[in-house]
């Protein structure tokens, strides 16, 4: 996502990721990756349950999930995958981004 995050920005969004590690973890992960957008922990799993993405298969991780929020707060568009390896790429983003 780093690599169209300016991309996504032109569209008027933003970026906010949610990990599932421990702030320490997610903290060095956004600095291994040059991560500048939002990145939070969730090492209490509430987001991650409140969306219903955990794992089934390892409880202790989320699914993939991207959601596209619009500014009313509902959800324009979402991406969810049982398989924790399946990504959405920013050029798919940015594509349901100018349709809405």
């Amino acid at each position: 996502m780093q690599t169209g995050y300016e991309d996504i920005r032109a569209e008027g969004a933003e970026i906010i990721a949610i990990s599932g590690d421990s702030q320490a973890l997610t903290g060095l992960t956004k600095q291994n990756l040059k991560i500048t957008y939002l990145l939070l922990s969730d090492e209490n799993k509430e987001a991650i349950d409140a969306y219903n993405v955990i794992d089934t298969g390892d409880m202790r991780i989320a699914r993939p999930a991207t959601y596209i929020i619009d500014q009313d707060g509902h959800i324009a568009w979402k991406f969810l995958d049982a398989r924790f390896d399946t990504r959405v790429s920013s050029e798919q983003i940015l594509t349901e981004l100018k349709k809405l």
